[in-house]
């Protein structure tokens, strides 16, 4: 038992501060991408409850809750190339043809900044020490960047390929995004992670917890830990995996094998016309990338905690008078315990 009583039970407090480090992945489910990869580090502080018999048991129970912060980046890649065609365009001498635009080498990343909040309780006995709890992500600030090499060709039915031509516009690795351009706004959403923590203390530790036993004013730990997503933390903003093109009049969406019929002439007067607004959108944001994504991060952690002072004792309040009755007699007295 882990003496959960308060009549029996010996209670030391304790405050301190972590520091983690480890490696952040999201991991989207029905999606042909895999898990991303990257790190996080962060640190807070902690107030420990620490509870144990008033007996020599060197089992104790401990409660913890703390407040924290969490940086860290992650990518996915993506080598499958992502395909958009504009069909029925027509060249300078009227032969019609259709417009491919192709995507490879496609690199997303994500930068992210998260509020923590840790609520966990466990045990420790001698050296050896576990938490189990839930742990609170509110990502107060998201950033992502995507990259990738385009290139754009034209597809005839009685011709070859039409490639590396940019005076027609047949663009070869071009790489996106274009200069002067910026990442579409993204986010995460609130996290609740289920977490485990397990680890050491360091240092020379006593046996037995009875009040003879020589206390720690300082403790150190050091664990291994995990944390799992348990809700879907991205925001899909139902946009179009290779992001959109406005030319020839018409806002054209760009996916992966979405043709489109514009039924307007290919500009072929203007170099720059078919991809100077051609935007990439980062991938968690875009129709169809997963059913959800969850939150995962492995790491070591390093926790010191100062073990507060406890109240004096006063000496006359451990004195007690308790008046009694002898039965059957009618004389009164004082019983003096101690």
């Amino acid at each position: 038992m882990l003496c959960f009583g308060t009549v029996n039970a010996k209670v030391n407090n304790y405050v301190g501060a972590f520091v983690n480090i480890g490696e952040w992945s999201l991991l989207p489910s029905g999606s042909d991408y895999k898990a991303s990869l990257g790190v996080a580090g962060g640190g807070g502080f902690v107030y420990e409850l620490q509870a144990c018999s008033k007996y020599k048991d060197p089992a104790q129970f401990l409660f913890q809750v703390g407040v924290g912060a969490t940086g860290g980046m992650t990518s996915f890649r993506q080598s499958n190339e992502a395909t958009a065609v504009l069909k029925d365009q027509f060249d300078l001498e009227g032969e019609r043809f259709d417009y491919v635009y192709d995507l490879k080498n496609r690199h997303d990343e994500y930068r992210d900044v998260a509020l923590q909040i840790p609520l966990m309780i466990g045990m420790q006995y001698g050296k050896f020490y576990l938490l189990a709890g839930a742990k609170v992500y509110s990502h107060i600030y998201t950033k992502s960047r995507s990259t990738g090499l385009l290139n754009t060709y034209g597809r005839y039915e009685d011709f070859d390929d039409f490639t590396g031509m940019p005076e027609y516009q047949f663009f070869s690795d071009i790489q996106l995004p274009l200069a002067g351009q910026k990442s579409p706004k993204t986010s995460l959403k609130l996290d609740i992670d289920a977490t485990l923590e397990i680890g050491g203390r360091l240092g020379l530790v006593a046996d037995g917890a009875g009040f003879d036993v020589p206390k720690r004013n300082i403790e150190y730990r050091l664990a291994g830990f995990v944390d799992y997503g348990l809700l879907d933390i991205h925001y899909s903003l139902d946009k179009p995996q290779l992001g959109t093109l406005d030319g020839n009049g018409a806002t054209v969406p760009l996916e992966g094998n979405l043709s489109y019929n514009s039924g307007a002439t290919y500009p072929v007067y203007n170099t720059e016309s078919m991809i100077q607004n051609l935007v990439l959108t980062d991938i968690m944001s875009t129709k169809g990338f997963a059913s959800k994504v969850n939150n995962l991060v492995v790491g070591v952690k390093f926790t010191i905690m100062f073990r507060l002072p406890e109240p004096k004792r006063c000496v006359m309040c451990a004195d007690g008078y308790v008046s009694s009755a002898r039965s059957g007699g009618s004389s009164r007295g004082m019983k003096y315990e101690e």
